[in-house]
Order: C-alpha cells, then structure tokens, then sequence
C-alpha cells in the first residue's frame, strides 16, 4: 500500500519476497534494479521517504540491492552520496538503507524490444 501525506510517502507492504520490494524499487527509481541480495522468505517492509528525486519508469541505468553489511553510504544515480538536510524526511535510497539493505548504481545488461517497422492495417 502506497499513501502520500504531509510527511513523506509512506509504502508498507506485510509478507512480501524481496522480487515484490525489487519491482516497486524499480518503479520508483525509474531504472531497473537487480536483487543481488540472495535472501529468501517473506518480509513486512515500511518505508517512509521524501517523494522528491522518485520517478516512475523511462530512466537509465540501473541500481543493484545489496543485502545485510552492503556499507552505510546510501548512494543515487551515479554513485553520488544522497543529502538533504533541509529535509528531515529521509531520501529513498536512506530509507532503504534503514533496512539494512543499499540501493547502488551499476551498468548492466537490459532487455530491450526493438520495432523495425510499423503499418497501419488494411481494412478487410
């Protein structure tokens, strides 16, 4: 569930494997994002950030999640170190970090559907 308030937006989500936090990950960021976290089983996840620098999906590039010990620096696009300190609602990639995981920009292969042409039907 997703609600936007005053305060941030808030996601929280009971019992749900990691692909389901990597897809809405993805969604937010706008880039694609790789589970190299190799964790199992179910999670409540409740996160709490500042809506400012999240996108919906058309970016480049590509985050990887890193699991438990993944370093305490949260990074955004390009590696940069994510700050605001006029914001006391945390970035995504600091909420995401309070989980213990880290959001962190890499290169990678992506899927990409090509169209070589395209007609207008005939009428039958």
């Amino acid at each position: 569930m997703m609600m936007m308030g005053p305060d941030g937006m808030t996601m929280q989500a009971p019992g749900i494997p990691i692909a389901t936090l990597v897809g809405m990950l993805g969604q937010f960021t706008g880039r694609p994002v790789i589970d190299k976290t190799d964790l199992k089983g179910l999670f409540d996840i409740k996160l709490r950030f500042s809506p400012e620098g999240v996108t919906l999906p058309g970016g480049r590039g590509g985050f990887g999640l890193q699991g438990p010990g993944a370093g305490p620096v949260p990074v955004g696009p390009g590696g940069a170190p994510v700050t605001n300190a006029a914001d006391p609602v945390p970035s995504l990639f600091t909420a995401i970090q309070e989980l213990g995981l880290r959001l962190e920009s890499s290169k990678g292969p992506v899927e990409v559907l090509v169209v070589d042409s395209a007609q207008k039907p005939t009428e039958n």
